[in-house]
């Protein structure tokens, strides 16, 4: 039993984040717990497991006797955000490219393909597999810590993606940029793909910060959980 309630948390858990992911729940909104969990016909206990995931993915925030609320975008969090994946991801993919075999190159093929494909078609997967093709890239390093530090910071990115592809563009320039990357990858190309990778992460935070100051000042958001 306990198995089956894990699977339903689960899935319940993927659901629900990409809603939040894809804009279909409203920052700084309130998830009424009774009416998802009725929308969905499960118990309010995997619902809560799976709202306790997305408030560490930091996603959520939860307010005591309030519930669960969709964390805002924010700057300041994008500055931080970016600011580590800067310092840690361009050099675990250098060192990742010297480290991977047929069957990673293989993986980061196919995520590569997915993301393209997603690019011209479904927007809600865009952010999700972006984050899985990156963390293609990274997982060859053989370190676990180094690993699941970039795919926490990947994971809080994805909505910041969704934001940065808004403008008309911005698709295509990141398509290019993530074959240019896979190619100098694929071939070992250490130096080569860890400077593009920092250009390509470097890119996409100060075009953020030029779509948050065109836009209204944003509300402070808690700080995610450790």
């Amino acid at each position: 039993m306990r198995i089956v309630a894990q699977n339903l948390s689960e899935r319940i858990y993927a659901l629900v984040r990409e809603r939040i992911v894809s804009g279909a729940f409203p920052a700084d909104g309130t998830l009424r717990q009774d009416a998802l969990a009725a929308e969905l016909g499960v118990s309010k206990i995997p619902l809560r497991e799976a709202m306790v995931r997305l408030e560490q993915d930091g996603l959520l925030f939860s307010q005591a006797n309030r519930g669960y609320f969709v964390r805002p975008l924010n700057p300041a969090e994008a500055e931080e955000v970016y600011a580590l994946r800067l310092k840690i991801e361009p050099e675990a993919v250098g060192l990742a490219a010297t480290r991977a075999d047929d069957a990673d190159r293989r993986a980061a093929k196919l995520a590569l393909d997915a993301l393209h494909e997603a690019s011209g078609g479904d927007k809600s997967q865009v952010g999700r597999l972006n984050r899985e093709f990156h963390m293609s890239l990274v997982r060859p390093v053989q370190r676990p810590i180094t690993v699941q530090i970039v795919e926490r910071l990947n994971l809080i990115s994805e909505r910041y993606v969704g934001k940065h592809l808004e403008p008309a563009g911005r698709d295509d320039r990141a398509q290019q940029e993530h074959a240019a990357m896979y190619d100098l990858w694929a071939d070992g190309q250490s130096e080569q793909v860890a400077a593009l990778m920092h250009e390509h992460i470097a890119n996409t935070l100060a075009d953020l910060r030029k779509q948050f100051e065109a836009g209204p000042a944003p509300a402070p958001i808690p700080a995610v959980p450790a």
